[in-house]
């Protein structure tokens, strides 16, 4: 099962053998400065958006792969029935969202959370607005 980890200035989704397979690739790298949000979806399919793309999609059994949306990609390793892990970055990362059927998403959320941007713009220094 893939798992996200935080590995320096990067999030990275290290993928198992069979994920890797399907994906073609063993990993998804992002700098840690492109999060914007952070959240677990309870209910799997809610998690992905757009069309399929490169992987591997038996419905109600696996996705994994890209998923094709008009302003880029997702990454999505799921597996219907278990919660989602939801990151969401920026538009200049590689992908718009990582969504994740990690073991443990709730550790992931409190790994993640302190480097979400606490204002829409990514700042955290006060914009002079009341």
């Amino acid at each position: 099962m893939a798992r996200v980890a935080l590995e320096g200035a990067e999030i990275v989704v290290r993928l198992s053998p069979r994920e890797t397979l399907a994906a073609r690739r063993r990993q998804v790298r992002v700098p840690l400065s492109a999060l914007r949000e952070v959240r677990v979806e309870p209910d799997w399919w809610r998690a992905l958006r757009g069309l399929r793309g490169r992987g591997l999609w038996i419905p109600d059994r696996l996705c994994v792969g890209t998923r094709v949306l008009p302003d880029g990609e997702d990454f999505a390793v799921i597996k219907p029935g278990d919660p989602v892990l939801c990151v969401e970055l920026r538009r200049d990362a590689a992908f718009r969202r990582l969504a994740v059927s990690d073991p443990d998403p709730e550790r992931a959320v409190r790994e993640l959370r302190p480097f979400v941007p606490t204002d829409r713009l990514g700042r955290d220094e006060p914009t002079g607005l009341p």
